[in-house]
């Protein structure tokens, strides 16, 4: 049986990506078990991961999980032709917990050069402007990954954070080769509807961010929202299990990206393509 994909761009991804956020910030893992956590995700048939350069720790590990991946994909058994890595810049964390922004096109380029060499890449399969920067025109921004996609350095570009009218602009700047969307997304932080929506209509891949409500509330999504649980006991599932499998249902450019640090809750996240929901079941949660 052919595992299904959806469409990022001109490539086919899985539907379900790993997001690798949690392996490199505060609370990750021994290399070991991250390592163990992709080959998992891939064992099972996941062909998408994203990261950052900004996933780290200190100012010393700087594009710790760009690294790490890089390294899981070296070590892995099998082919990993197919594997898109998609990272992001813009977003940086000084060392102290903090997050800033530099969208300068001078900062992009260089970025997008250190990145390729921690991933040991000719050129990056997707990459995608973190966030927009306040001191910088966004235009200016969106005009460097233009600049880069043009010379090959980048296969593919997306954006991140972004409202409507950012979306609008940033495909027209790539001369319509904007090819993802990746807003924040869960049962919990519904107002990215406008951008999957938009997304949907302009045929953009809507990769939602803490699907499940990000690290710390991941684990307890079924108790902060009962319609989830209830369906979720009701279909003899995890409520992230049912999470996943309602993003899938919305509309097929969306590919959720829940991030992970344990082999057993990135195979739960992708069992989640198996999970068929009635439009009355997506209308309940919808609602919820």
């Amino acid at each position: 049986m052919t595992n299904p994909t959806r469409t990022l761009g001109d490539v086919q991804v899985s539907p379900i990506g790993l997001g690798g956020m949690p392996m490199s910030i505060e609370g990750r893992p021994d290399e070991a078990r991250s390592i163990a956590t992709i080959h998992a995700a891939l064992d099972a048939g996941i062909t998408l991961i994203d990261t950052a350069d900004a996933y780290h720790l200190t100012a010393t590990d700087v594009g710790h999980n760009e690294t790490l991946i890089a390294k899981a994909l070296a070590s892995y058994g099998g082919d990993t032709s197919n594997v898109v890595v998609a990272t992001k810049g813009g977003h940086l964390r000084p060392g102290d917990g903090s997050w800033t922004q530099d969208g300068s096109p001078a900062y992009l380029k260089q970025a997008v050069e250190a990145s390729i060499k921690r991933l040991g890449v000719e050129a990056i399969g997707l990459y995608q402007f973190h966030r927009p920067d306040p001191k910088t025109p966004y235009e200016d921004s969106v005009g460097a990954i233009r600049d880069l996609l043009d010379a090959g350095k980048i296969r593919q570009a997306g954006i991140s954070n972004a409202n409507p009218d950012q979306i609008r602009q940033a495909n027209e700047i790539l001369g319509g080769r904007l090819v993802s969307v990746q807003n924040q997304f869960s049962p919990r932080f519904r107002s990215s509807e406008p951008e999957l929506e938009l997304c949907d209509e302009l045929g953009i891949a809507f990769l939602p961010w803490s699907p499940l409500g990000g690290i710390s509330s991941a684990g307890d999504l079924g108790d902060k929202h009962p319609a989830f649980h209830t369906l979720a006991s009701e279909l003899g599932v995890s409520p992230q299990k049912l999470t996943l499998a309602w993003m899938l249902a919305k509309s097929p450019v969306v590919i959720p990206i829940p991030g992970s640090s344990r082999p057993e809750t990135i195979r739960d996240s992708y069992s989640a393509i198996e999970l068929t929901l009635t439009p009355d079941q997506v209308a309940t949660l919808d609602a919820a």
